[in-house]
């Protein structure tokens, strides 16, 4: 009895102190006192600061990287993209073929102006974030979820890489369901047609990464408006 009482109170502690690494890491990079492009300190240093276990730090790293805050690198460290606002925007769940058909046609309005910016204003950390996303999703074709993730995670770390918040925090609030995700694609490991669909997604992708790597604002706006629009009509060809 004993055992089990304890056991709760130290599965409960973990997320509080995840929690508080979070909020204290996120207010830093809000204030400025880690700017983008920033290396956090190390996991050791975090948790010999802050008196609490490695496994806390990755738990609370992992989470500011699931946000697009921070982006890890093997060997290297994790290093600030963005410096997150206070604004949300929730425009619900979108669930017919119509409403994400309409999500797309306003993430065109949103998004293109995003990449030109981050042509400008990215750097040599967030264009790394971006490709490293984009890789993820090319090894996803056969798990819809992790291409999902994936896939938002590259718009995401786009329009973080932007300069002006309030695109990541627009598309961070539109969350993974912007995605549209015909079913089509569900079969893409078996499936030769909605294979090549998932390679034509990939190689829209890389044209946004390429020119903003190259630092080419307006290829970067054609190449964003070219892929959402031509996701509009995948979504419509694979409705039922």
């Amino acid at each position: 009895m004993t055992s089990s009482a304890v056991r709760p109170g130290k599965q409960q502690g973990r997320p509080s102190l995840a929690n508080a690494l979070v909020a204290e890491l996120t207010q830093q990079i809000q204030e400025g006192e880690l700017a983008p492009g920033a290396r956090l300190p190390t996991e050791a240093e975090l948790a010999e600061g802050r008196g609490v276990s490695r496994t806390v730090v990755r738990e609370a790293l992992s989470r500011l990287q699931a946000a697009g805050l921070v982006e890890t690198y093997r060997g290297r460290g994790s290093f600030v993209l963005a410096r997150p606002s206070s604004t949300s925007f929730d425009p619900g769940s979108q669930r017919s073929v119509e409403e994400m058909v309409e999500l797309l046609a306003f993430r065109i309005g949103i998004e293109v102006e995003a990449a030109g910016l981050a042509a400008v204003s990215r750097t040599d950390v967030q264009l790394e974030g971006i490709w490293a996303a984009l890789d993820r999703l090319r090894q996803s074709s056969e798990r819809p979820s992790a291409a999902v993730d994936a896939d938002f995670q590259f718009h995401l770390r786009v329009a973080l890489a932007s300069g002006n918040r309030y695109y990541g925090d627009l598309i961070s609030s539109l969350g993974p369901t912007m995605i549209a995700l015909p079913r089509a694609r569900l079969s893409a490991a078996i499936q030769p047609s909605a294979a090549a669909r998932f390679a034509a997604v990939c190689t829209e992708h890389e044209n946004v990464a390429a020119a903003i790597g190259r630092r080419e604002p307006e290829t970067a706006r054609a190449a964003v408006r070219l892929h959402l629009s031509n996701s509009m009509e995948r979504l419509r060809r694979c409705a039922p």
